[in-house]
């Protein structure tokens, strides 16, 4: 019974972690500053999960992949529980 709430409860938190992720990409196309609350909030939220992929990642131009690399990878975790 603890175990299924567990699962669960995983689930809903890459869930809602891969919302806030497209969300900062989504408002990376309307308001790259960050100067309407819900872009500031997305930005806080989301900046400690893809600021360490994009040190990873080389440098493509005015491209950033860190937020559909991240995607990608929480979803391959939701759908591998």
């Amino acid at each position: 019974m603890g175990g299924a709430f567990l699962l669960n409860f995983i689930q809903l938190l890459l869930m809602a972690v891969w919302a806030l992720v497209l969300g900062r990409i989504v408002m990376s196309w309307v308001d790259p500053t960050g100067r309407n609350q819900l872009s500031a909030f997305l930005i806080q939220t989301t900046e400690p999960i893809l600021a360490p992929v994009r040190r990873m990642l080389p440098q493509t131009g005015m491209m950033d992949w860190s937020g559909f690399l991240v995607l990608i990878v929480l979803g391959a975790l939701w759908r591998a529980l």
